[in-house]
């Protein structure tokens, strides 16, 4: 049986080139935190996300800093909540690199995205972005569905796959409670 191109590249990225990963996240690390690049790094799991080589798809890599989320410590007063540095975020690192890529990039919405590697030191991740101003897209009956108003700002809202999940809303059970939103379930009652 012939297997196509994107079979093949998801075989080589379940165990990549030790080396090669060593040597382009050399580069990665002294480069920004949010750089445009021209095509992605894993084209089967940017095309399985909807990416198309096309006007209007922008594909940017974010760096992540790995590791526990700190806050700064007081300096003064003895405030026992206070005197804490750990913070609990409930978003997940591909969620933050969402969120990173729509503030830099304000213009576009955030379709999806996925791990390119880690060190010891930073997470990478590859944001696949869609204008929704470009004619290419509007006429694109697979992607026009971006360009609605309700899809501003999916990134910040929680939309996107990663947001969802941040949110607990991958499985339907009734004891997560966590539909319609936490928020709501709050105000359920009060």
């Amino acid at each position: 049986m012939v297997q196509g191109l994107s079979h093949y590249l998801k075989q080589a990225w379940k165990k990549p080139d030790d080396a090669l990963m060593r040597e382009r996240m050399n580069v990665w690390r002294n480069s920004d935190a949010v750089v445009r690049v021209e095509k992605p790094l894993r084209l089967d799991r940017a095309h399985s996300l909807g990416y198309k080589a096309k006007v209007g798809f922008l594909i940017l890599r974010v760096r992540l800093p790995r590791g526990g989320r700190q806050r700064a410590r007081p300096r003064k007063a003895r405030m026992s909540k206070n005197m804490t540095i750990r913070k609990t975020l409930s978003m997940n690192y591909r969620t933050v690199a969402e969120q990173r890529a729509a503030k830099r990039f304000t213009n576009l919405e955030v379709l999806n995205s996925y791990l390119i590697g880690k060190d010891g030191i930073y997470y990478y991740f590859e944001v696949i972005m869609v204008d929704p101003t470009r004619p290419e897209i509007k006429n694109d009956k697979d992607i026009n569905w971006i360009c609605k108003p309700r899809n501003k700002n999916r990134a910040m809202r929680g939309l996107t796959s990663a947001g969802k999940k941040s949110r607990g809303l991958r499985n339907k059970t009734p004891e997560l409670k966590s539909r319609p939103s936490l928020r709501a379930h709050n105000r359920q009652g009060n």
